[in-house]
């Protein structure tokens, strides 16, 4: 079992930056991929960003270039950085772990889900 917390949400403005923290507690931390999803008033659960245990990462097309996913095994934990954040990514942002070593961006296909930080881009 996995457990999955999520801190670092709050109100910026637009332009601003914010970074993500998922802590992770029970099994081997680095055995597993994990994900950055987010969810969006009246829209359905996105993948954002995803990084193996070892070092690959993936991105939504719509983040590329503004976010980062990073992760420091140690530590039991997997950032997401966001800068030049725009009111569109409003939403409640998630951390999700995968058994093994391929971040896939399908939420269905994660195993642990933690329960979400908020994140408000005003504009």
């Amino acid at each position: 079992q996995v457990q999955l917390a999520e801190s670092g949400g709050g109100l910026v403005q637009a332009g601003g930056s914010l970074r993500l923290s998922c802590a992770a507690s029970g099994r081997t931390f680095s055995a597993y991929a994990m994900g950055w999803f987010r969810q969006a008033p009246g829209k359905e659960r996105e993948f954002v960003a995803g990084i193996s245990w070892s070092g690959g990462r993936n991105y939504a097309d719509s983040v590329k270039g503004r976010f980062t996913i990073s992760r420091d095994n140690a530590l039991n934990t997997v950032y997401l950085q966001m800068n030049s954040l725009e009111p569109e990514d409003t939403a409640v942002y998630y951390c999700a772990a995968r058994r093994g070593n391929v971040v896939v961006t399908t939420g269905g296909m994660y195993d642990y889900w933690g329960q979400g930080s908020r994140v408000t881009v005003s504009s």
